[in-house]
């Protein structure tokens, strides 16, 4: 039996409890990871209150995971025993779709997440598909990386794919999980950062993150005194805004995008999309190339996670404070 060991939860809601599963035989084009370290995402929590409706269980999660390849498959070249590598959302693909054929494996419509429908990373080791195991950078310390992999490609990858550079204007909406890391990237890109928070006291820490301005948006008409700034605005939050402030915030061919879901349908003027030529879009994760390249840029530019460390052993506790949203800034398990 290859077993593997973790923490499960079991239905909708409960507990995280210690859990075995059967591995079975490594395939082909898989490699097996130790695990050393794994993120706790908003998601894993979504997932295990099956706020989505996916969820299916007993399951473990978890999905920022960091740790070194124990074996790998007959038909993978391409990584090494013992190897330090990254998995984030995704463990597998169809390989063959126009979306993978094309580098945007995230896109594909057979996309296999690493913890919904398999067991993820709060566990001793994990199975996948080799070309979603991503070499991790040696200056790069673990701890810090594990929540590069889903939330610091959310940001990274509309920053990159929207075309960001050193004349661009880039705000960031929200200094929690993600945000924090969006400011680092987005100062990394060279452009312009204003942080938008409702915490004044965040503000001194947005600023040694590398932002240039801060946007307390608790005050009346803030929004308004930045109308027409931004050529790009990424909203990390999952609550309810002025959202058609913010879309009056941006410059022509300016875009607004979505990170985080807010809880209610987003009201906007189409209006002032049309004249200023303006985009709302939203954006997931990212591909395995730009996963690799931002780890890349992180390491040359000492990006990192601000993390709180838990033992694997403590998940439950670590669920609990994600959940109430008292991390600053991203909760990681430790084997």
């Amino acid at each position: 039996m290859n077993a593997i060991h973790g923490l499960a939860v079991h239905a909708a809601g409960a507990h995280l409890l210690p859990y075995k599963y059967d591995a079975g035989e490594l395939k082909e084009d898989e490699v097996e990871v130790k695990i050393s370290h794994c993120g706790v995402c908003y998601s894993d929590v979504h997932l295990i209150d099956n706020d989505w409706s996916i969820s299916k269980y007993p399951f473990i999660p978890g999905h920022e995971i960091v740790g070194t390849i124990t074996q790998i498959g007959s038909a993978v070249d391409d990584r090494v025993l013992g190897e330090r590598v990254g998995i984030g959302w995704q463990a597998n693909s169809c390989s063959v779709c126009e979306w993978c054929r094309q580098g945007d494996e995230h896109l594909c419509a057979k996309s296999q997440p690493t913890c919904v429908g398999r067991n993820g990373g709060y566990a001793d080791s994990i199975r996948v598909n080799w070309r979603f195991a991503l070499r991790v950078p040696e200056v790069l310390e673990s701890e810090n990386v594990a929540p590069l992999l889903c939330g610091g490609i959310t940001v990274y990858s509309p920053l990159r794919n929207l075309g960001v550079r050193p004349s661009s204007r880039v705000g960031i909406i929200g200094i929690g999980g993600l945000g924090h890391m969006g400011i680092q990237f987005a100062k990394a890109f060279g452009a312009e950062v204003t942080a938008f928070s409702t915490s004044k006291d965040k503000e001194a820490e947005a600023l040694e993150l590398g932002a240039h301005h801060f946007v307390n948006t608790r005050d009346t008409g803030a929004i308004k005194k930045v109308a027409g700034s931004f050529d790009l605005l990424l909203s990390t939050v999952n609550a309810d805004q002025d959202w058609q402030g913010y879309v009056n915030a941006l410059r022509p061919k300016g875009s607004f995008v979505f990170l985080g879901a807010p809880p209610t349908p987003v009201p906007l003027q189409v209006s002032a999309l049309i004249f200023g030529q303006k985009c709302v879009a939203g954006s997931p994760t990212g591909s395995p190339h730009d996963i690799e390249e931002m780890l890349d840029v992180a390491a040359r530019h000492g990006i990192k996670a601000i993390t709180e460390r838990f033992e694997m052993a403590k998940a439950n506790e670590a669920v609990a404070k994600v959940k109430k949203n008292q991390v600053r800034y991203r909760a990681v398990l430790a084997n």
